[in-house]
């Protein structure tokens, strides 16, 4: 089957990847649509020492579940992390951070891009009817999205500022402006900031932004200059909520947040039933984020429209584009 490698930092188009087989407790699922995001972009970079099947975003159609043969047949999507349940992460309620984990095209197993491929059973949960493919496939990074909620507490007089706009910043911004805070969103390119303004929300520039005067910040640039522009801003006390992820070193003042007392928060994935359940509801409707489609066969085209400044989200289908 066709499938997208990364092989000693190259991306590769594989013509001859071999089928694969489900383990014990295991579902085949067949790929309906996949998304490139910022990590996979950073992988490229050497983020993470990662070599195999690249992708994590998802949706799916089973194939072959032998032991959970209800599945066969239901459109899926895919928490991204495999854990061992055993370790004290995991005893202890916190499977995202098993000590053992494998994440899905990214440490450990392969990824999404590929025709077919593997996850456990119990990481697959069914999309509702009414949630279309071009929105399912947003399921994970809506749920990084609502992770942020989780998080931290949103107070109605609370200022929030988003840096970043990409496919990710305005799924956060999409969610924060459902909840009720004073949010504006630090936009580079025009695309982005028409995109915010269609949806009620308030684009603005550097310039327009005053230092240290949000309460809480959230880096979603995926850039080394995310985290310095988020300090900038922060006020006192405030929280800045770390949602990039890079290969490269970033400086980091520490005596500078000691002093002004600022919190960091690293946020990773979500509660993906309930991102499902936002879709289905209409809370969030993310298709008008689809930039392009490509076929598996066209990865170097693909990822190289992902990384053009301003873009939303490249998606691979099964089949040819």
């Amino acid at each position: 089957m066709i499938g997208v490698r990364l092989a000693e930092g190259r991306l590769v188009v594989d013509r001859r990847l071999p089928a694969p087989r489900p383990g014990p407790g295991e579902a085949e699922v067949r790929l309906r649509l996949a998304g490139i995001c910022g990590t996979d972009r950073a992988l490229l970079d050497g983020y993470a020492d990662f070599e195999g099947v690249l992708g994590h975003e998802f949706v799916g159609e089973v194939a072959a579940a032998p032991q959970h043969p209800s599945l066969v047949g239901r459109r899926v999507v895919g928490r991204i992390t495999v854990s061992c349940g055993a370790c004290r992460q995991c005893r202890e309620g916190r499977p995202g951070h098993c000590e053992n984990r494998r994440v899905l095209g990214i440490r450990g197993m392969d990824g999404v891009f590929a025709e077919r491929f593997c996850l456990p059973a119990g990481n697959l949960v069914p999309v509702p009817q009414t949630v279309p493919d071009e929105a399912a496939v947003f399921a994970e990074p809506l749920a990084a999205a609502l992770r942020v909620i989780e998080q931290v507490p949103v107070a109605s007089q609370g200022r929030w500022l988003v840096i970043g706009a990409g496919a990710l910043g305005q799924l956060i911004a999409r969610v924060l402006s459902r909840v009720g805070c004073r949010l504006q969103v630090l936009a580079r390119y025009p695309g982005q900031r028409r995109k915010l303004a269609a949806g009620g929300i308030d684009p603005v520039c550097a310039d327009d932004c005053r230092p240290r005067r949000f309460d809480v910040v959230v880096d979603a640039t995926g850039s080394a200059g995310g985290f310095a522009a988020a300090r900038r801003f922060v006020r006192p006390g405030g929280t800045v909520v770390l949602k990039s992820s890079l290969a490269a070193a970033v400086p980091v003042d520490l005596a500078g947040l000691v002093v002004d007392e600022v919190t960091v928060i690293g946020s990773r994935c979500g509660p993906l039933e309930k991102a499902l359940r936002w879709l289905a509801d209409g809370r969030v409707d993310p298709v008008d984020l689809v930039e392009a489609r490509f076929a598996l066969e066209e990865a170097a085209a693909a990822f190289a429209r992902a990384a053009e400044p301003g873009a939303f989200k490249v998606l691979f289908t099964a089949g040819r584009a």
